[in-house]
């Protein structure tokens, strides 16, 4: 199974995203959608799992829910928008990483790209960064990796250029 995450595109789709995941079997954005139409865009590439951000608007707040549990291939994955500093997550997190006991932990929120191992959690933390325009980020970045009999391969950083100004 492909997946393409992204997060924090803040109403900015930039076109080569869709190119970026024309194979992918599934897409996560990890929040901060900014327009509902975005949604319609990825969900033109693959089915889209996503969570609302902490910019979204009610309209996309009641369409998707602030963190998803999901299992892919045999691994359970926890997706919220605002997990904390890695290591230091949120009392909320905390309960629900042990609430579910994920392998990935996707999250987005701080527009820094992080993909390290929390050997506390026994999970993955992974943020994509930021895609969009707005923020403090130098680079636009995405992810694309696989997983394959129980197993997270192929990771793949995706830089989309510099942040528009």
């Amino acid at each position: 199974m492909k997946i393409g995450v992204l997060s924090d595109t803040h109403s900015f789709l930039d076109p080569t995203i869709l190119q970026h995941f024309e194979d992918v079997d599934e897409i996560w954005h990890a929040g901060d959608i900014g327009k509902i139409e975005i949604m319609d865009q990825l969900a033109c590439i693959a089915p889209v799992e996503t969570v609302y951000g902490n910019i979204d608007n009610h309209i996309i707040q009641s369409e998707y829910d602030e963190y998803l549990c999901m299992d892919r291939s045999g691994i359970k994955v926890l997706m919220i928008h605002i997990a904390g500093k890695f290591g230091y997550y949120h009392s909320h997190v905390k309960n629900l990483i042990h609430q579910f006991h994920p392998k990935i932990l996707v999250c987005g929120h701080s527009h820094i790209l992080k993909i390290q191992y929390d050997n506390k959690n026994n999970l993955l933390y992974v943020n994509p960064g930021a895609c969009g325009h707005h923020g403090f980020h130098l680079m636009r970045t995405i992810l694309k990796f696989e997983i394959n009999s129980g197993k997270i391969e192929n990771m793949k950083v995706i830089e989309l250029g510099r942040r528009g100004r």
